[in-house]
């Protein structure tokens, strides 16, 4: 392999870690099986997988999210050279010229996905793009909108799928509130974790402004919160044996604000944040706990073929 195709290679896998490529399948997993077990489980599952128009919906949704990644990138260059070394050092490999054209370049497609799904699409795709930048360029340096404002942006692929489908069940709300709040949660916990290149690009978090025992209590206020939308999903609405995952969360949760208390270094944030991203992708696997029926009529199918 001569030295021209290992710099490609090289560059090829640098833009894989600036849109991040290994969250975006489990983002459009999360859509369909959302879509399949939660939000139109009155239809059969293979009349959604093969919907054309949800299709155009989670590849738009997924275009989005990677240029988003990308800007978000070209905004917190600096601030990565400090607090991610190592990423940082990778995706700079793909110059910030590069980027940007990749990042228009990934806007005009989803906008010419949009349009074919219906000009409702269009428009919400097109605020969703413009809420991104500006979230990257002006609001993420603010104390509080800023974590909201991620949480937001993190949770609005889903609203898509809410539109296009007009369902608003009280289910769907406690799912989502669920979600948001283990979202919020990772993006203080992100805060604390990345206290040294916040302050030295002056962003205005709360553990800069208030303190680290502020924001741990704040945490810990908003983790005794996710015990309501559980204990509605669990006690109120049918959601199968998905309440197996809803139980581990809570213990896990515990443990969580244990390590919290105790944690002082960079170290130990990651750490948390590690626990919190592994219950929102394993919380995405296990809406299959809904209705495990599904999955077995389809693995029969499967094996039929062969």
């Amino acid at each position: 392999m001569n030295r021209k195709s290992k710099l490609l290679i090289m560059k090829i896998v640098s833009l894989f870690s600036v849109i991040r490529g290994y969250n975006i399948p489990i983002i459009i997993l999360a859509q369909y099986l959302s879509a399949i077990f939660i939000l139109a489980p009155e239809k059969k599952p293979l009349y959604v997988i093969l919907d054309i128009y949800l299709l155009l919906i989670v590849i738009a949704t997924a275009l989005t999210i990677a240029s988003g990644y990308i800007i978000n990138s070209f905004y917190d260059s600096k601030k990565d050279l400090i607090n991610r070394p190592n990423k940082s050092t990778l995706d700079r490999l793909v110059s910030q010229k590069t980027k940007l054209s990749v990042y228009f370049t990934l806007n005009f497609a989803v906008a010419f996905l949009a349009i074919f799904i219906s000009w409702r699409a269009f428009l919400y795709f097109s605020v969703y793009i413009f809420l991104i930048w500006f979230y990257s360029h002006k609001v993420k340096k603010f104390v509080v909108i800023g974590n909201l404002m991620a949480t937001l942006m993190a949770i609005l692929p889903f609203f898509a799928l809410l539109l296009y489908y007009k369902n608003f069940y009280e289910v769907i709300i406690c799912h989502a509130t669920f979600l948001f709040l283990l979202i919020l949660i990772r993006e203080m916990i992100k805060d604390l974790e990345n206290i040294k290149g916040d302050l030295a690009n002056d962003y205005k978090t709360i553990p800069i402004l208030y303190g680290e025992l502020t924001s741990k209590k704040i945490i810990t206020l908003l983790t005794i919160l996710t015990i309501i939308p559980v204990f509605l999903l669990i006690e109120k609405f049918e959601i199968g044996n998905m309440d197996l995952y809803f139980y581990s969360c809570l213990l896990i949760l515990l443990l969580f604000l244990l390590k919290l208390w105790k944690s002082d270094t960079k170290e130990h944030y990651l750490l948390l944040h590690n626990v919190l991203k592994f219950l929102i992708v394993s919380g995405v696997f296990c809406i299959i706990l809904i209705n495990p029926s599904i999955v077995v009529y389809f693995w029969h199918k499967i094996v039929s073929l062969f």
